[in-house]
């Protein structure tokens, strides 16, 4: 157990791995087999295109997370997995949020989109798309705050992470 009590902390796992078809299905089954639920799953090609990072956030237990990672670094085609959950690193997490406003909430809704330093990235007669990056809670209150609208959706991209300074992600 943690030292707040709570034995499901999300954790923030960067995985490195050959750009190959099937890699993400064995990685995601190493996480079922430990009963360890994914949250958040975002890839993207590397630099050169022959790998890709997995940023992968997920809740379970703590020695649950141990055995994943070290299954994880077992397979094949991948480079290496870190936890950065108690790392130095930069995370963040963009949403966009759609939301039907008449034309007499916009002045609100547009002065929360400018406190959380969101942009809008679209607008018609009826409805406002916004954009919010940042770290996960700052989307996550964002969208608490326009809540008493309208929202029609909501997408979000899950968590990116990258090491600070000389450290590897």
């Amino acid at each position: 157990m943690t030292a707040n009590g709570n034995n499901n902390d999300t954790h923030t796992l960067s995985v490195y791995v050959a750009n190959k078809p099937g890699v993400l299905a064995r990685i995601a089954q190493v996480f079922a087999r430990r009963g360890y639920n994914i949250d958040s799953l975002v890839v993207s090609s590397a630099m050169d295109g022959q790998y890709s990072r997995m940023t992968i956030a997920g809740k379970g237990d703590p020695e649950s997370l141990e055995q994943v990672i070290q299954a994880v670094n077992k397979l094949v085609d991948v480079i290496h997995c870190f936890d950065h959950t108690f790392e130095n690193v930069v995370v963040r997490e963009l949403a966009l949020i759609k939301l039907k406003v008449e034309s007499d909430q916009r002045t609100e809704v547009l002065q929360i989109v400018e406190h959380f330093a969101a942009k809008t990235v679209d607008l018609t007669e009826s409805s406002i798309t916004v954009m919010a990056t940042g770290a996960s809670d700052k989307v996550d209150a964002m969208i608490e705050m326009i809540k008493k609208y309208d929202v029609v959706e909501v997408v979000r991209t899950g968590k990116v992470v990258m090491a600070r300074g000389d450290e590897v992600t």
